[in-house]
């Protein structure tokens, strides 16, 4: 049995943990971080960058379709397409490959030791790792626990057969011909949105009142109108009850009570994700518990000194920006440094069709902090850049304090806002004021001038609407 020493011990090499590992290597601060699987964890290999592989051809797939059809105003004309799922998988595997190969230079030129194996402690300094080559005792002066999360399964609808979560939803060799999707969340949405644009016909099935329950109604109004476009059919109030005697289709029990079939090729159930707290033996050290998740302070510490915990595992939100930033700023306390962190300013994503984003508080909530508040709103059908897109759908809405003007939130849904999150994290990190963002000169012709219209909207002078 070899044995190794270090300061600092990472379980987990997800988005979270690998970036403690190289910012604590970069810090010089002796590093090892063990993974069971390949580096990146659930967002490289199985979540964030596959799914958006098979989004985007989706994407793709429907524009060529839509051209074919005829029903093109740009004047472009093309045959009927096919698509090769096949070969759409062989080509998002090929990204992971590249970014499992990146995260690993990353971590070597950091100077981080990597065990791969199961770890599982035996006290709050000493963990075992069974590893091809027998069993690695490390022993470290401080440990993070960054083991991430795993797909929600429901007693009823056990995973297996055609029954699948979304890890095994991005593997399909052949798009299903009929797709049932439990559950009205981001992933389902996100998922069953790709499949019906490549050809699938999709049923989703959300227990609660509307679709994508998280967001308020006015701003996933454009991802409904979507929806229906695409042939997707949305049961709301209905509840997943099992899986028919044949497996050749879902039973649900609609809103009023009645008992239905839907008949589905693949049933993919994505109620949500779980921590992974079980098989480390983290009940050898006791972490005290908020629910189902580690518990920890501001600086992502648990409830045992020396042991840190940073992502999935600790809670809402489940985000990988999240973990990497936990991660970063974990590195720097062990290595010496002052540093706390503050997730008000973290944006969310979901990569429906159009796009959603979100960052800070909603209107809502702004108004439970601060009372009376200012909403600016402006619509992509009056941003020229947009309309050359043809995504006019959406709109950009800033929400701030009536008194001074301070940002409190913002949101946005529309083709390719995902990529105005970084404008929304920096606004709300710098406590930017309505008139620092109506101030700022946005190049034209770009969809984030959007923002700043809207900033100029909540100061009564917007310039387009």
């Amino acid at each position: 049995m070899k044995e190794i020493s270090c300061k600092l011990l990472v379980i987990g090499a997800g988005p979270g943990g690998y970036v403690c590992a190289i910012r604590a290597g970069q810090l010089g601060v002796d590093t090892v971080i063990v993974e069971v699987a390949k580096p990146g964890g659930t967002c490289l290999n199985v979540g964030c960058i596959p799914s958006k592989a098979l989004i985007h051809a989706a994407e793709e797939f429907e524009k060529v379709a839509h051209l074919a059809g005829g029903r093109d105003p740009v004047g472009i004309k093309v045959a009927a397409p096919t698509l090769d799922l096949a070969q759409t998988l062989a080509w998002k595997d090929g990204i992971v490959s590249r970014l499992n190969s990146g995260v690993a230079g990353l971590l070597k030129k950091a100077k981080v030791k990597t065990v791969q194996g199961w770890a599982t402690f035996r006290d709050g300094k000493t963990v075992e790792v069974e590893t091809e080559t027998g069993m690695q005792v490390i022993r470290a002066e401080t440990v993070v626990v960054a083991t991430g999360s795993a797909p929600v399964e429901l007693p009823f609808l056990p995973f297996g057969g055609p029954v699948i979560s979304s890890t095994e939803a991005l593997a399909l060799s052949d798009v299903p011909k009929k797709l049932a999707v439990v559950g009205g969340g981001y992933i389902g949405l996100e998922l069953g949105m790709a499949f019906a644009r490549m050809g699938a016909k999709v049923t989703i099935v959300e227990a609660l009142p509307r679709v994508l329950a998280q967001y308020d109604a006015e701003l996933t109004r454009p991802v409904l109108k979507r929806l229906g476009e695409l042939g997707v059919e949305v049961m709301t109030g209905a509840k997943a009850k099992g899986l028919s005697t044949k497996g050749d289709a879902l039973l649900v029990e609609t809103v009023d009570g009645k008992s239905t079939k839907i008949a589905a090729d693949k049933i993919l159930v994505t109620v949500g994700r779980k921590p992974l707290t079980e098989g480390w033996g983290l009940e050898q050290i006791d972490l005290d518990r908020a629910g189902k998740f580690i518990r920890i302070d501001d600086q992502c510490r648990s409830s045992m000194r020396g042991i840190y915990a940073i992502g999935d595992v600790t809670g809402e939100p489940m985000l990988a920006h999240r973990a990497m930033a936990q991660g970063e700023m974990v590195a720097e306390i062990v290595a010496g440094h002052k540093r706390s962190w503050d997730k008000r300013a973290i944006p969310a994503i979901c990569f429906t069709d159009p796009e959603l984003v979100t960052a800070g508080l909603t209107p809502e909530e702004a108004k439970v902090l601060a009372g009376e508040i200012k909403i600016g709103q402006f619509p992509f059908a009056a941003n020229g850049r947009a309309m050359t897109k043809q995504g006019e759908d959406g709109f950009v809405r800033v929400v701030a304090r009536a008194d001074n003007h301070l940002v409190l939130g913002i949101q946005a849904v529309g083709q390719g806002v995902s990529e105005l999150s970084a404008a929304f994290g920096l606004a709300l990190e710098m406590g930017a004021r309505l008139e620092d963002i109506a101030g700022t000169i946005h190049a034209h012709p770009t969809q984030g001038e959007g923002f700043q219209e809207a900033a100029l909207k909540a100061l009564g002078h917007a310039l387009h609407v």
